[in-house]
């Protein structure tokens, strides 16, 4: 069975963006030490018009081959012109308003998104599925997620956009890894406890 990983970036008060979802704040934390880590832990998590810049371009995923985010999400690629950010990926896109699909890469789905997560945690294959966002996505399947990849920076929104857009259920996760950098990141690894 494959897993579901929810790899995303936050405060330290666990936002992963101003309320209107913006985390450009954090950018600013990606410094050499840092970016080494990503490209060569999480190749896939660079989107594709970025790859040839963070010297990953041609680099094999590693860790997801199917990457799945809201329309939130998904917006900003294709308002830069970009309708398929992670084109080295199966693209989705969980969405009621866009109806047709900007680029043959990218599946919308309208309808039950956990169904299709099962679908796709049931498939065979080594590599997993990456949950990049937003919110409500995380609401959503977040009895789906198998394991957390959680990048905080040092910063607090003091309110924004919540890491899980969802009603209060308590889910236990185990600590697996944890990685500090100079920058003040920190990379936390956690496995669903099941």
């Amino acid at each position: 069975m494959r897993k579901l990983t929810y790899y995303v970036a936050c405060s330290l008060d666990g936002f992963i963006g101003d309320p209107k979802g913006d985390a450009s704040s954090m950018f600013q934390f990606m410094d050499e030490e840092y970016a080494a880590f990503m490209n060569s832990e999480y190749p896939e998590t660079i989107p594709s018009v970025a790859r040839e810049a963070f010297g990953v371009a041609g680099v094999p995923n590693k860790r997801f081959d199917t990457v799945i985010q809201g329309l939130g999400s998904y917006r900003l690629g294709l308002e830069a012109g970009i309708p398929s950010p992670y084109a080295h990926l199966r693209e989705i896109v969980a969405t009621r308003s866009l109806t047709e699909s900007p680029d043959p890469n990218v599946e919308l789905v309208a309808g039950d998104l956990v169904a299709r997560v099962r679908e796709l945690k049931a498939e065979d294959g080594p590599l997993g599925i990456w949950l990049c966002g937003g919110a409500n996505v995380a609401g959503q399947l977040a009895d789906e997620i198998d394991e957390l990849v959680i990048k905080s920076y040092p910063q607090v929104y003091g309110s924004g956009m919540p890491m899980f857009g969802a009603d209060f259920a308590v889910r236990d996760f185990a600590l697996e890894d944890v990685r500090s950098f100079g920058n003040g990141v920190v990379v936390r690894t956690y496995t669903r406890k099941r």
